[in-house]
């Protein structure tokens, strides 16, 4: 275990909420109904996608500059939240879990469909541990396509058999399973059964827990 690569939304912080606030008032201003449920598909997937899925659920024809136009003021929207979020925001023991596998010599990199990754990490005050974050900025292919976290393992340093994914969406997981990584679900059993190991949270996770994890599954 020489690296572990880290999903944003919904491992490290809490910013699922925002997505769906803001998703939910474009979708609403559409005339298309948009419910948690739905909120839960668009887990992993680049912005896009997503406001693909919104569109096609509700039959709506668009063009290039149309959808532009819409996922600029979705993602206005967002920031708008997120520019206000709390430090706190970031989720039980990851602050702990990255100081501890900093200490260990363990490279972490981020893997995010997120184009606001960046600023996310800033305002909960992990940066300063990423060695790597690779997000929407800079790949070309969504989840569950590896590309994503191949490019982590690659800016690491590492081979993919040497790394740990940390994922909450079932696209992310089979994206990481796809590319090769050892891969941990957070969050149901029933939804994130592809993954290695499944669990609640981050809670409790530290380097010789998850070393334990990774050689004996």
């Amino acid at each position: 275990m020489k690296a572990c690569i880290f999903d944003l939304d919904g491992v490290l912080v809490d910013t699922a909420k925002y997505h769906f606030v803001a998703w939910k008032r474009l979708a609403n201003d559409l005339g298309v109904s948009f419910t948690e449920h739905d909120n839960e598909q668009l887990k992993g997937l680049s912005r896009d996608a997503s406001l693909a899925y919104i569109l096609n659920k509700g039959k709506i024809s668009a063009s290039a500059s149309e959808k532009e136009v819409w996922k600029e003021q979705k993602n206005s929207w967002y920031l708008e939240l997120v520019n206000a979020m709390p430090e706190d925001e970031v989720l039980p023991n990851c602050k702990e879990l990255l100081h501890n596998l900093k200490q260990h010599n363990v490279k972490i990199g981020l893997g995010s469909a997120s184009k606001n990754a960046k600023l996310i990490l800033d305002r909960v005050n992990i940066t300063k541990y990423f060695d790597a974050i690779i997000d929407g900025t800079v790949t070309s292919k969504s989840k569950p396509d590896p590309e994503v976290f191949l490019l982590g393992a690659q800016a690491l340093g590492t081979h993919t058999n040497e790394c740990i994914v940390f994922e909450d969406a079932l696209s992310g997981v089979k994206a990481a399973k796809t590319g090769g990584f050892f891969t941990v679900g957070i969050g149901e059993p029933a939804v994130l059964s592809e993954a290695d190991v499944v669990l609640p949270n981050l809670m409790t996770l530290n380097y010789e827990e998850l070393k334990k994890i990774f050689t004996e599954n």
